[in-house]
């Protein structure tokens, strides 16, 4: 269903030439997958952010927010409606408090806190993605995440930018309010509380991070963990257990390094991917009995 003339006309007042059709979301994403997007933005300040939400919630527009594209599998006929890919990037330091636009990348502002001997967000220092989406799903690695950082968030809703708390965000394993509880909002702003430490002692924390996950992990284009470690057990663990390192459909592939990662080794669809997330779950449930529960989001159409 094409966009409604007049919402196109009221993004083309706003924007003109920076509003594109049809984009290829593949170019946006970590795996390199995804459809088209009918309308696609990319905003550069919040008040990008603002007036493109604004303009999707008038017009009853769907609106998607896309950070660094990790996380999110977007299907092969693309996403209906807007699509705004956050590029926003501001950062202010007051003294162990960080305010951070939510487009800024995670493992940048990492490094940008342990030079500046900030220290409570060095476990991202691996983590890809922006602020934005690391709040929307709890981010966190190395024993650290987003709740046990973030002091604030500021939101832009239909009605007006208010401000959410820590507790406001109601955090659990890998998920948020925003992620359980979909409504109009765009994360526009994150405040990090830190701590002063030695910035030697920090980045020797960040290298052992960095090591051990490359010890551990793939590279590659991989959209990031598939699934959500079990109470007690890891997912990896169990997929490889029953079987599926190195399994295979077209171009998407369970990796022979860690199983809760599915590589793009050359021209993978989303269809391919879901065809193995599918496997490992169905799989690991015979075999197990355990329920594989996705860390990623499927968007889009399929």
């Amino acid at each position: 269903m094409p966009i409604p003339s007049d919402a196109l006309t009221a993004l083309r007042a706003a924007f003109g030439e920076r509003l594109r059709q049809d984009e290829p979301l593949a170019r946006h994403t970590s795996a390199r997958i995804g459809g088209p997007a009918d309308a696609f933005l990319t905003a550069q300040t919040l008040d990008d952010l603002r007036r493109a939400a604004q303009i999707a919630w008038a017009y009853s527009l769907p609106v998607m927010f896309l950070g660094g594209g990790s996380n999110v599998l977007i299907g092969d006929a693309g996403v209906r409606g807007l699509v705004v890919h956050n590029r926003t990037s501001r950062v202010r330091f007051e003294g162990a408090r960080v305010i951070a636009d939510s487009g800024v990348a995670t493992i940048g502002l990492a490094r940008r806190c342990i030079r500046r001997g900030l220290a409570g967000f060095e476990w991202a220092i691996g983590v890809p993605g922006t602020l934005g989406g690391a709040v929307f799903g709890n981010a966190g690695a190395h024993g650290g995440d987003m709740q046990g950082s973030v002091l604030h968030v500021d939101v832009a809703t239909p009605q007006g930018d208010v401000r959410l708390s820590n507790a406001d965000l109601a955090f659990e394993y890998r998920s948020s309010i925003f992620k359980r509880q979909p409504r109009p909002a765009v994360i526009l702003s994150v405040t990090l509380a830190l701590a002063a430490d030695d910035p030697s002692v920090i980045q020797a924390r960040a290298e052992s991070f960095n090591a051990q996950r490359k010890h551990s992990q793939p590279p590659g284009a991989t959209i990031g963990s598939t699934f959500k470690n079990p109470p007690g057990d890891y997912a990896g663990r169990l997929i490889e257990a029953a079987g599926l390192k190195g399994a295979r459909v077209g171009g998407a592939q369970i990796s022979s390094k860690h199983a809760n990662f599915i590589l793009n080794v050359g021209g993978a669809t989303s269809h391919e991917v879901k065809a193995l997330i599918d496997l490992a779950r169905e799989e690991v449930r015979r075999q197990f009995g355990v329920e594989l529960e996705l860390e990623i989001e499927l968007v889009g159409e399929w």
